[in-house]
């Protein structure tokens, strides 16, 4: 009895020293998890917080170590964001700036009487294209903010993609023959079906339009429309100037205009306005170009 009364006393004992030891390692844990949020409150988003796996409090531990891995990787993307729209900002309001003090120039000079008859309608002509100009600056970066806060709301539903790309392209007529570019469609009379939001389908295909018209210094555009397995191929083709390889893997990205000779010309967000929109609606896009022969812009959507 002795013997047995001995060893739970022991057996008592140890489990207290054992609870102590553990008490003691937990009343560390909660000092060491108190500094360390204190030194995260003061800015330290690289602290982490150690404990062995046996420690009673480090299920704690990982779960604040994973929310702060969340938390810093938000406040990095949040940085990043807000960097990038301070520089869109800049560049944008630069451009905006040349052609709105041009079109004031014009405007003010008819307004003055200082450019009569011939000369006075070239002022007003140029005035509108230059308002024209300005527009389209307005419309990308009102779309691209749009998209990029997540406002851009697609109504998604069956459409004739024949149908609606031939309707575009019959706006487009009268800037063809103004510029005077070549121009051929290949749009079949069969019903094509596929599931899209027709004003996003419209800015798609006008912004592939208006880069080729503007920017590539094409003198021919063709636009067609194919039937392929389970999908509908709708292509922009043009013979300009054509795009550098090195240059093709960045031609959607933000702000990105691959010729210096675009600088201060276009907002640099329609291709990147096309790419997003072409995402949303499940959609592909591909690119082929040569320098010298021309570009293709290539846009793949499931039929239904």
């Amino acid at each position: 009895m002795e013997i047995l009364l001995s060893a739970l006393l022991f057996l008592a004992g140890s489990a207290v020293l054992v609870l102590a030891g553990k008490l003691y390692q937990a009343r560390k844990s909660v000092r060491d998890m108190n500094e360390a949020l204190e030194d995260i409150r003061n800015g330290n988003l690289n602290r982490r917080m150690l404990a062995v796996p046996d420690n009673i409090v480090a299920p704690f531990f990982y779960k604040i170590n994973a929310i702060m891995e969340g938390y810093r990787d938000t406040i990095a993307e949040l940085n990043e964001r807000d960097q990038a729209n301070r520089q869109m900002m800049t560049s944008l309001s630069h451009d905006v700036r040349t052609p709105l003090t041009t079109l004031i120039g014009y405007l003010d000079a008819v307004h003055s009487h200082l450019v009569e008859g011939g000369e006075r309608e070239e002022y007003i002509e140029t005035a509108r294209e230059k308002a024209h100009s300005l527009q389209m600056y307005v419309d990308d970066l009102f779309e691209w903010f749009k998209l990029n806060s997540n406002e851009r709301v697609l109504e998604i539903a069956p459409v004739n993609v024949t149908e609606m790309t031939q309707t575009v392209l019959s706006d487009w007529l009268p800037v063809f023959e103004q510029n005077e570019m070549n121009y051929a469609f290949f749009i079949p009379e069969k019903r094509m079906t596929v599931s899209l939001d027709t004003a996003a389908y419209r800015r798609i295909l006008n912004n592939l339009i208006q880069n080729a018209v503007s920017h590539s210094g094409a003198s021919a555009i063709s636009v067609g429309v194919e039937e392929k397995k389970d999908s509908v191929e709708i292509w922009v083709k043009d013979n300009g100037r054509g795009i550098p390889a090195e240059e093709l893997d960045h031609i959607f990205d933000r702000l990105y205009k691959c010729d210096p000779a675009r600088m201060g010309k276009g907002s640099g967000l329609g291709l990147s306005i096309v790419e997003q929109l072409v995402r949303l609606q499940n959609g592909g896009i591909r690119v082929m170009s040569e320098v010298g022969k021309g570009t293709r812009f290539l846009l793949d959507f499931k039929l239904v």
